[in-house]
């Protein structure tokens, strides 16, 4: 931005200088040596008819002695001393126009900039957040890294060197550290919506990928400021399904899809987001989806699963740890969701604690909807869920256990519900 400001100004000084200084050092054209030398004609013609009037006696010596002061005196009125005529030139208007461009110009190249440039692209660190370059300019080794920090602790008022930072850390998945670069960086450039969309997003990562809390308040916080921002409304259609809130989550995923390219990959993502949600809000209010009555996902027996190489298997218990917060008649729900990514069920099958231990299977038949299958990711985990509310996403007080990072088609997985979700 520095850069920027500094190169802006010479241009201003040089086109002022090509455009102001030809008009300084202009001088008016002046025909005093012209209306001089005609007086001093017209004195010679009229002494010249004065002699002549003398030698013919029309005049008296008297009154020639006199006429001829006379005419001398107004010509010294009308031709004056050569200070007198410097002190009369005519001022040059030029010169007041050079110092009129000089402050016009740059005043309304900066004008014009603010009206129809983009002062994002230089006021704000995240300018290049969602470019077509990722990771450009990343610091990744821990030399570069202390050296940035070392940096910022001698200047720690540099917006350009946090952000940095804070993209260097989450790129090596140093989330904490990550998270306090943005915590530093948005202290710094408080309106810039991208930058609390991005700090809650490595702060659900510290915070075992969960987005409640903190993160939906820096989503909130970036919504506020603007919008259409889509990654704030992404995350937040995600915090929205997460606490059970599938209204909500229709809702910002409706503004998400207004803002992608329709028939791309990312509004066909957006679109099966919408379409499970839908499906969610139907089964919390008691009415089974269309997708649901096809196929019947929920309520069809783990061993009837017709899937195909992209089938997870395996083997819930209950631990005795949390034995006693479950209750016979409580919501079982198994899920497996992408590792990385949207946190809605890829497929998901529905019991009760009186059926544990369990065996189940899940694949693709199981999707929710057809853009969102266990089959369209590399990674995923499968997660146990023992729901109070019998909602399918987390609420405190449920009973929950989840596997480690799988490759779909895993087989033989043991998932033992032991964490009482807070």
């Amino acid at each position: 931005m520095t850069l920027f400001w500094i190169i802006s100004a010479l241009l201003l000084v040089l086109a002022v200088v090509f455009i102001v200084m030809p008009l300084w050092r202009s001088n008016p054209k002046s025909n005093t040596v012209q209306r001089d030398a005609a007086n001093l004609d017209i004195f010679r013609d009229q002494i010249a008819e004065m002699d002549a009037d003398l030698h013919n006696g029309l005049l008296t010596p008297e009154l020639y002695e006199q006429g001829k002061r006379e005419l001398q005196a107004r010509l010294l009125d009308e031709v004056g001393e050569p200070q007198a005529a410097a002190a009369s030139l005519v001022r040059n208007p030029l010169k007041s126009l050079a110092i009129v461009l000089s402050l016009a110009i740059p005043l309304a190249a900066v004008g014009l900039y603010w009206k129809i440039g983009n002062q994002g692209a230089i006021s704000s660190p995240s300018a290049h957040a969602n470019g077509n370059t990722p990771g450009m300019g990343l610091m990744r080794s821990e030399s570069a890294l202390r050296e940035m920090e070392q940096k910022l602790a001698s200047n720690p008022d540099n917006p350009e060197g946090w952000f940095l930072l804070a993209r260097s850390y989450s790129e090596l998945e140093r989330f904490p550290d990550a998270a306090r670069a943005y915590d530093k960086l948005t202290k710094l450039v408080p309106n810039d919506a991208q930058l609390w969309a991005d700090y809650a997003d490595v702060l659900a990562m510290v915070h075992e990928q969960s987005l409640q809390g903190i993160p939906t308040k820096l989503l909130n916080k970036a919504l506020e400021l603007d919008p259409n921002n889509g990654k704030a409304l992404a995350l937040s259609g995600s915090a929205a399904m997460e606490r059970g809130d599938y209204a909500m989550a229709v809702q910002y995923w409706e503004s998400l899809l207004k803002l992608i390219p329709p028939d791309t990959e990312d509004a066909k993502l957006v679109e099966g987001g919408i379409q499970q949600a839908r499906s969610f809000l139907q089964i919390k209010n008691g009415k089974a989806p269309m997708q649901a009555q096809r196929a019947a996902p929920l309520e069809k027996p783990a061993t009837s699963a017709a899937g195909g190489k992209e089938r997870i298997t395996g083997t819930v218990t209950l631990s005795d740890a949390v034995k006693a917060h479950a209750h016979p008649d409580d919501t079982l729900f198994v899920l497996v969701r992408a590792a990385q990514g949207p946190k809605m069920p890829l497929a998901i099958v529905r019991k009760q604690v009186r059926d544990l231990p369990l065996k189940f299977s899940l694949d693709d038949s199981m999707a929710m909807s057809p853009q969102m299958k266990m089959s369209n990711f590399d990674q995923v985990v499968v997660v146990a869920r023992i729901s109070k509310s019998g909602n399918a996403m987390t609420q405190a007080g449920d009973l929950q256990g989840m596997s480690a990072t799988l490759k779909p088609g895993s087989q033989g997985v043991k998932l033992s519900i032991d964490t009482l979700v807070q």
